[in-house]
């Protein structure tokens, strides 16, 4: 496979998946131990997300700054990704498709958003 094609795949999965972890409410149970999040309606109607640590110090603190980083998550992500790939290939390629797609997907749906508004 062209090494540029699977560059993209692993960049497109590891944003995909990064962000479910990070943002999306589908992954708040893995959140909910470490983080505490607030939504706030503001005057005018908009959404804005507030992010607390629960615990100030210790493994606890760090695993909340951890989930609550965007950039670290997606070292891990992409730790994960590749590292599954290198012992399991045949089972690593399916997901990162799957993910690759919905990262794409995201990214159209956000341009298409912007071009809308």
């Amino acid at each position: 496979m062209n090494e540029f094609f699977l560059f993209l795949l692993f960049a497109l999965a590891s944003y995909r998946l990064t962000r479910v972890i990070v943002f999306d409410k589908i992954a708040k149970f893995i959140r909910n131990p470490f983080i505490e999040e607030k939504e706030v309606v503001e005057e005018d109607g908009t959404v804005s997300y507030f992010t607390k640590l629960k615990y100030n110090s210790g493994i606890l603190c760090w695993l909340g700054q951890l989930l609550s980083c965007y950039w670290c998550v997606g070292v891990w992500v992409a730790t994960g990704f590749y590292t599954f790939y290198a012992f399991f290939p045949a089972y690593a390629l399916p997901l990162i498709y799957i993910f690759a797609i919905a990262g794409a997907a995201s990214i159209i749906e956000t341009i298409i958003l912007k071009l809308i508004d």
